[in-house]
C-alpha cells in the first residue's frame, strides 16, 4: 500500500466527498432568516387539507376507516354534506371500502336491538344496544311494522303513524325526523336518487304519494295514485317505483281512523302493481302478478323486481323484468316463474307466518321475521334446525338456487330488515 494518499486510488464517489481545494468559500448563516411578502405568507398559510377543491377533498376522505367516520363528519358542514354525497359512496366502492350489509331491527319494552350481516362474514352480530327514548318503538309491533329504507349509510325508519326516525350506522345514533305528511299503516315505500317515496297505506291523504328529501328534512306530494292500497310493498328499479299488492280500498269508502280498514272497504285483494316512472313524473300500465295469490314479499335485485305470493298451501316465486334501457327495453314487463324458496315442511303458512325480502346486488334474501312452529315441536323443546323463527334463505339470482344462510339472533324477533351499504 502507498504511503501517501493519492487521488487517483479513490473511487469517484469518495472523490466527490472531499472538498475541492481550488473551490472559493462561501459562508453561510446557520439560521438564515427569510424574509415573507404578505402574498407568500398568505399563500402558505392557505395549503390546508380544507383547502383543497372538492374532488381532491373526497379522494382524501374516501380512503379513512369506518370507525372514523364519525368524528370526521362533525368537522365542518361542508364535509358532512361531502360524505353523504354519492360521489364518496362511489369512491368509497371502488376502494373495496363500501360493503353491502343487512341490518335487522327489534326491540323490547326499553330497547333498540340491532344486528348487520355480511355475506363474506357469514354471520350475524350485534351492531348497537340502545335504551329507546322514543315511544313509539317501544312496541315490538311498530318495529315489525315499520318500513325502513337505506339512503347512503343511513337508515329512515318509517311508523305506521307517521313519526320517522333515523338510524346512522357510522355512529350507531338514533335521531328524530320530521313526520311523514300522512300518517299510514302498512305502506310502500322505496329509494330512488338519495330520496324516499311513500304510497298506500290507507292514509287519509288517499292515493298521495309524497317524497322525502333527506338534506332539507321535508316531505312533499309528488304524484296521487290510480288507486288506493293497504298492506302493499314498494320496489325501485331503473327509476320506476313499484306499488306492489295489498287490499285495494273502494273510492267510495272511509276510514274511522287513521291507519285502520273497515271489512266492507277492503273488498279486494289485489294481486297487481302500479307503477310511477319517477324520473318522466308519469304513471305506466299496471302490472298483474302471474296466478294471483297474496303478495307477501318483494324486492328489486340486479334489474329484476323479485315476488313472493301466497297461495294458502303454497308459495311461488317470481321475477318481473324492470330493465328498460335494455335491449331497447324489449323484454320490460315481462314475467318469469323461478324456483319457489324451500321453507321446512314445519313451517306453516298461516296468517301468522310473515317474510321479509331484502335484495343485496345479485342475492336476493328471503327472512322469516314472525311466524308459528309446529306446537308439538315447540312444546317437545327440540331445537331442530330450520323449524324456528328467523329463518334466513339466499337466492342466488344468476345461479338461480336458494341456499341457506346464518339464522338471526336469538334476541332478534319480529324485526324490520332492509339493506345498506357501509
Amino acid at each position: 500500500m502507498s504511503e501517501s494518499c493519492n487521488s487517483r486510488h479513490f473511487s469517484w464517489l469518495i472523490k466527490s466527498c472531499l472538498p475541492n481545494p481550488h473551490d472559493t468559500p462561501t459562508y453561510l448563516s446557520p439560521n438564515p432568516i427569510h424574509t415573507l411578502t404578505t402574498a407568500s405568507a398568505a399563500t402558505s398559510t392557505a395549503t390546508t387539507l380544507s383547502s383543497l377543491p372538492d374532488d381532491l377533498l373526497l379522494e382524501c376522505l374516501s380512503r379513512v376507516s369506518s370507525s372514523s367516520l364519525p368524528p370526521i363528519s362533525a368537522v365542518c358542514r361542508r364535509w358532512s354534506s361531502l360524505l353523504r354525497s354519492p360521489s364518496f359512496l362511489l369512491l368509497r366502492r371502488s376502494h373495496n371500502l363500501l360493503h353491502p350489509t343487512i341490518f335487522a331491527f327489534s326491540s323490547s319494552s326499553s330497547t333498540l336491538f340491532a344486528a348487520s350481516l355480511r355475506f363474506q362474514e357469514n354471520s350475524w352480530k350485534f351492531t348497537t344496544c340502545l335504551p329507546i327514548r322514543f315511544i313509539e318503538l317501544n312496541n315490538n309491533n311498530n318495529i315489525v311494522h315499520a318500513r325502513m329504507c337505506a339512503v347512503g349509510s343511513r337508515i329512515f325508519i318509517i311508523c305506521r303513524n307517521g313519526l320517522f326516525f333515523c338510524y346512522d350506522t357510522w355512529s350507531c345514533k338514533l335521531s328524530d325526523k320530521s313526520p311523514i305528511t300522512y300518517p299510514r299503516k302498512k305502506f310502500a315505500t322505496a329509494t330512488f336518487a338519495g330520496k324516499i317515496y311513500v304510497a298506500g297505506g290507507g292514509s287519509p291523504g288517499g292515493t298521495a304519494v309524497e317524497e322525502y328529501d333527506p338534506d332539507s328534512d321535508t316531505w312533499r306530494v309528488v304524484t296521487h295514485a290510480p288507486r288506493k292500497r293497504f298492506g302493499c310493498i314498494g320496489a325501485v328499479s331503473d327509476g320506476v317505483f313499484y306499488i306492489i299488492g295489498g287490499l285495494k280500498i273502494g273510492n267510495g269508502n272511509e276510514f274511522s281512523r287513521a291507519g285502520n280498514v273497515g271489512g266492507e272497504a277492503a273488498h279486494v285483494y289485489a294481486s297487481s302493481m302500479d307503477l310511477y316512472d319517477v324520473e318522466a313524473s308519469v304513471w305506466l300500465r299496471s302490472r298483474a302478478i302471474p296466478g294471483g295469490g297474496c303478495v307477501v314479499a318483494a324486492c328489486e335485485a340486479a334489474g329484476y323486481v323479485y315476488i313472493l305470493a301466497s297461495h294458502a298451501v303454497e308459495l311461488s316465486f317470481w321475477r318481473f323484468e324492470a330493465r328498460r334501457r335494455v335491449n331497447g327495453g324489449k323484454g320490460f314487463g315481462e314475467w318469469s316463474r323461478i324456483k319457489s324458496p324451500p321453507l321446512p315442511a314445519q313451517v306453516r303458512l298461516d296468517s301468522t307466518v310473515r317474510f321479509s325480502f331484502v335484495g343485496v346486488e345479485n342475492k336476493v334474501v328471503l327472512i322469516q321475521v314472525a311466524g308459528c312452529i309446529d306446537d308439538l315441536l315447540r312444546r317437545s323443546g327440540r331445537n331442530v334446525r330450520g323449524l324456528r323463527e328467523g329463518l334466513v334463505l339466499v337466492y342466488d339470482c344468476g345461479g338461480g338456487e336458494w341456499s341457506r344462510g346464518p339464522d338471526l339472533p336469538e334476541v332478534i324477533r319480529r324485526a324490520a330488515c332492509v339493506a345498506v351499504e357501509c
